[in-house]
C-alpha cells in the first residue's frame, strides 16, 4: 500500500516560494517565446536585437537567481528557527 505524504513536510506554498519560483520561471518563458524578440530592430552598438536581447538575459537570468537563492536561505533560515522555537 502506498502511504499518503506528511502534513507539513516542505510543500507548503507561502509568497516567498512563489517569488522564487517566479525569479527562476521568468527566464525560461523569456528566452522560449522567441517571438517577442525574432526581430533586427532596434540595434544596440551595431549588434541586432535578437542578440542583444538573450545576452541581456544572461545578466538577467544570473540576478535573478541571486535573488531567488537568497530568498530561499531566508525561508530556510526562518523554517528552522519556526521549527526550533515549536519544539522548546
Amino acid at each position: 500500500m502506498s502511504q499518503a505524504p506528511e502534513a507539513g513536510r516542505g510543500a507548503t506554498v507561502t509568497p516567498m516560494r512563489v517569488v522564487i519560483a517566479l525569479c527562476l520561471i521568468a527566464p525560461f518563458v523569456a528566452m522560449l517565446w522567441v517571438g517577442s524578440y525574432a526581430k533586427t530592430d532596434p540595434a544596440f552598438i551595431g549588434i541586432p536585437f535578437f542578440y542583444w536581447y538573450q545576452m541581456a538575459w544572461v545578466l538577467i537570468s544570473t540576478v535573478l537567481t541571486m535573488i531567488a537563492y537568497k530568498l530561499w536561505q531566508r525561508d530556510q533560515r526562518a523554517r528552522s528557527a519556526a521549527k526550533g522555537g515549536a519544539s522548546e
